[in-house]
């Protein structure tokens, strides 16, 4: 093997390593950014896990907001019927 054939082996080489490293801190960036969209999913489902409690704490307070008024309905409706009946009877029994 002569100079030149040594030279050119060594030049390729070297040209393979610089890819190779190259090829390393390509996938070092596409880690660290998988990594960071991995952060915005946690944070997002952290967030819409927040949001779904919150969204059930308010249905169940509505929950029970109707079934009071569904026990005042029961209470309030038939006093206004006799209310109502006895205006009618005040005003058209004279």
């Amino acid at each position: 093997m002569d100079d030149s054939q040594a030279a050119r082996i060594i030049a390729l080489l070297e040209h393979v390593r610089d890819n190779q490293a190259e090829q390393l801190r390509r996938q070092a960036e596409a880690l660290a950014l998988q990594k960071e969209q991995f952060d915005v999913f946690r944070r997002q489902a952290e967030r819409a896990e927040k949001l779904q409690d919150r969204a059930e704490e308010l249905q169940s307070r509505g929950m029970g907001i109707m079934k009071t008024a569904k026990h005042s309905l029961a209470v309030v409706l038939p006093i206004v019927i006799l209310l109502v009946a006895y205006l009618s009877w005040l005003i058209f029994s004279r």
